[in-house]
Formats: C-alpha cells, structure tokens, sequence
C-alpha cells in the first residue's frame, strides 16, 4: 500500500510576488525616488502573514494560543521572583511587557512618546513616521543599510568617519563607501558628499550619511554651514535619488551657544521629491542608557500613510529575521523615563556635565604647540579630533601605542593621522592632563 505524504501546511501556498507587489505599490505611486532607492533585499522585504502578524491579531481574543511564551494562562508573564525583584516596584503591567515578548516593531507607547520626544523642537507640518524600535543605533544602520545599501550602491561618508559604517554597508551589503573631506583647511566642509559623489553617474541613486554632532570630530555645523549642507544636499538631489541617514546618535549634546540643536532630518524632510530622508536615533547617548541598546528608525512620512505601513513592514521582515524582536525589559526601563515630566531637565543636566569636560579640552587645546599637534574644530557630542602634522612623518597608531605604553593613557587612532579624544569619558579635571600627556608622547616621537 502507497504511504500518503503529509504536507507542512494544508493551505495553498501564497503568492509571494504578489505580496511583493502590493507592499511596493505605495511606495512606487507615493514615494518613487524612495523606491528607486532600495536595495534588491529592501524591495523584495515584506513581513509575511507568520506567527507575529497571526499573534498581533489574537491578542485581544479570550484563549489566546498563539505566541510561543509562557504566560500565566491569562495573558500575564509567570514571574521568576528573582528577576522580578530586580525590577523593584515596576507596575504589574509594566513588569509583564517588561518579561513578555515586545511585538517586532516595538511597545506602542514607547514609540508614541519617543516620537513627541522627538519632534520637540520640529517645524509643525513636517512628516515624520512613528518610529520603529531597533536594538541600538547600530541595528537601525544596519537596517538602514539593508533597505538602501547593496551591491555596488554609492554611500558618500564624511571622512574621517566611524569605522562601523563601512562594516554595516560595505563589509555586509557590498555597497560602495565613498569619501568627501569632512575638513579642507581645518574647517568643516558644507559639500563633503557632493565630493564624495562627484563621479557617480546622474539619475544612479547613492546614499549619504549624515552625522551630527559627528563622531569622531565632536562637530555641529554653525547655521551658514548648515545652509550650505542642506544647499548641496538639494543639488545632488537634482542628480538622483539621494537617501540622507542622519545620524543623531548625540542629538542635542551641543555646547556652543549659536550652534543649533536641532537634527537635520527637520529641515531635509519633505524638501525634495528625489530626497528621502531617515532618521536614526535613541537612549544611548539622548539619555545615557548605554547598556540599554534601545534604538530608533524613522522615516520622512506620514506615520498613517501607507507609505509608512509598507515601510514599516519591510522593516520589521529585517528584523524578525535577525534578533526576532527588540528587549523589552529596556523598551520599559526607557518608558518610566519617558513618563517622567522632568526628563528634559535631567537630559540638560547631562549634557552641562558634559559641557564642563568640553570646555576643559578646549582650554587645554588652545595652549598645545600646533607643530606637534593640530586640532581640529569641536563644538559638541562626546569627541574631538587631533590631527597630526604631516610634516612630522608620524601615524596615528604609532603614537596610540606609544601614549599607551609610556603614558598609561587611551585614545582612538584613525589612519592615517588622526586621534579621537572621548571627553565624554575622562573627568574635566583630568583632561588638561591628558592633552599634556599626548604632545609629550608626540614629542618624544619626533
């Protein structure tokens, strides 16, 4: 007798083009130059019909067995005492969304307030999505690099630049990382991405990344720069369709008065059919929450457009498919922050601390001998950034380990000439010190 063969599934398999197709369509009708923008993998991503999406559906059901998680038959997280000791008095269901799975996108409140958090100083009328939850900023490029990134795609950088970037979209995707001079003569370069791109064909779609406050460099455009930035942002967005990360890793950590605060994402949203802008921020620095490796991606549209809900979708495929969800236990530790009505004032006060440690290395920079060491211009974030003379024949890394070994002292190299210095990190006190330390550790070298 045959033995019949028994199917995984009984119902018809999906018309997986299809789906494609009708996640893309919104983008393709509302948003072309996006669309033409993303990557292969960013235009065949949608987020199926599986157990997240069937889950969400069920959750307001009476019997609920969908999800995977062992609950206490009604919803609720069974509660290890130990763990939930180490929440302390979290309310109950604070403490369940906190032990639970989080959905894939995120908590919802998290992301409604985050995105009040956001717009606190954005032009009314300027589009931005509810932001979807990543698990740091560093998965939010990566997702990023996903949708826009690919085999052979343009990714202009100011350089020098943070060396992750070139791992999220070169080493992963295969994009092509271009580079503009972040500095020409010591001062920052409005058209570092125009320069970097100026070889790349019309109409060939690139992205940019924009990192400000910038690490390494500790810079924020003054509001001349800021308007040449934007001016050749929107002439390359003549020449194609131009995707601009903004990277607000250390949004608002800004220490000079007349430096504005305030993202770039605000004035590049909207301004551009051919220029799509995307935001990439969260806790780590805004709220010192390192360890808590809660991120944010957003885009420039409207959070009920379908535009957003195709893009979300892609998204949260990416995801589901890498960590499964972002924590949860982070998300609510971030939401008791969020519900505070003093964080702004808490936020400020980090960022006066910082300003102390900012205004020691300043201090302690101008009096350094220029033969020996060259600093470039820093206003804001966690960093500044020391070039080497070229005429001292010295590399950067030469000098790291020699500051290290002889003068038990830390910092960043960055080929072939430069020095990352984390203020955010050394007390005001002892950074004078530090700088003393590294142009003995030059001139020993010389």
């Amino acid at each position: 007798m045959r033995r019949q063969t028994k199917t995984l599934y009984s119902a018809p398999m999906r018309d997986l083009a299809a789906e494609i197709a009708e996640i893309n369509a919104p983008l393709e009708r509302d948003a072309p130059a996006l669309f033409r923008a993303l990557s292969p993998l960013g235009r065949r991503a949608f987020f199926p019909p599986d157990i997240p999406s069937q889950a969400a559906e069920a959750r307001s059901a009476t019997l609920n067995g969908t999800t995977g998680q062992i609950t206490d038959g009604r919803g609720g997280a069974v509660r290890l005492p130990a763990l939930a000791a180490a929440f302390g008095d979290l309310p109950g269901r604070d403490l369940d969304q906190a032990l639970l799975y989080s959905p894939v996108e995120g908590l919802s409140e998290v992301r409604q307030r985050w995105r009040e958090w956001q717009r606190r100083q954005a032009p009314a009328g300027v589009a931005s999505s509810l932001p979807l939850v990543t698990a740091g900023l560093s998965h939010a490029l990566s997702l990023a690099a996903d949708l826009f990134g690919g085999e052979g795609r343009a990714v202009a950088i100011p350089q020098p630049f943070w060396g992750n970037y070139r791992q999220a979209f070169a080493m992963r995707t295969g994009a092509r990382v271009l580079n503009g001079p972040a500095y020409v003569a010591g001062r920052y370069n409005p058209r570092a991405i125009s320069d970097a791109l100026a070889a790349v064909p019309a109409g060939e779609p690139a992205v940019a990344l924009l990192n400000v406050p910038s690490n390494p460099g500790g810079y924020t455009p003054d509001r001349e720069e800021r308007r040449a930035t934007v001016a050749a942002l929107l002439d390359e967005a003549e020449r194609r369709p131009l995707v601009v990360i903004c990277d607000d890793a250390y949004a608002g950590l800004v220490f000079a008065p007349a430096i504005p605060r305030e993202s770039l994402f605000w004035e590049l949203a909207g301004v551009h059919p051919n220029l799509t802008a995307v935001k990439i921020d969260g806790a780590t620095k805004e709220f010192s929450f390192f360890g808590g490796r809660v991120g944010f991606l957003t885009f420039a549209v409207e959070p009920d457009s379908e535009a957003a809900r195709s893009l979300e979708s892609k998204v949260k495929m990416l995801v589901r498919s890498s960590i499964g969800s972002p924590v949860a236990s982070s998300q609510v530790i971030l939401l008791q922050a969020l519900r505070q009505e003093g964080i702004a004032a808490e936020v400020e006060a980090v960022r006066a601390l910082l300003q102390g440690r900012y205004e020691a290395l300043k201090g302690a920079l101008e009096k350094v001998d220029r033969n020996l060491l060259t600093p470039l211009p820093f206003n804001s974030g966690c960093f500044a950034l020391i070039e080497l003379p070229e005429k001292l024949g010295l590399d950067s890394e030469t000098v790291r380990r020699h500051l290290l070994a002889h003068h038990d002292t830390g910092l960043i190299s960055i080929a072939p000439r430069y020095l990352r210095i984390a203020h955010c990190s050394v007390d005001a006190a002892a950074l004078p010190e530090l700088v003393r330390r590294l142009e003995r550790a030059v001139a020993e070298l010389v």
